[in-house]
């Protein structure tokens, strides 16, 4: 198995936070923005960002898309 090199990283806010990728997603950030109820409460952060990037923030809006449609959202897999 192998592993990956983390290095330290700095966010606007100044949380200070290691990482592997390239993603430049702030952990610490990610948790303070997670809402604490509604249906964005139970999706991963990357799905909550591709929902939320395309306008989406109620079930209303989510239905108004195809199942097709919301897996070409980047950050969108098929669980």
């Amino acid at each position: 198995m192998t592993t990956s090199k983390k290095s330290l990283r700095t966010c606007n806010k100044g949380h200070k936070y290691y990482k592997s990728s390239d993603c430049p997603t702030c952990p610490i950030c990610e948790k303070e923005r997670k809402p604490d109820n509604g249906f964005l409460s139970l999706l991963s952060a990357p799905a909550r960002r591709a929902l939320e990037n395309n306008g989406i923030t109620s079930l209303q809006q989510l239905s108004n898309f195809s199942e097709d449609e919301i897996l070409q959202f980047h950050g969108m897999g098929p669980t």
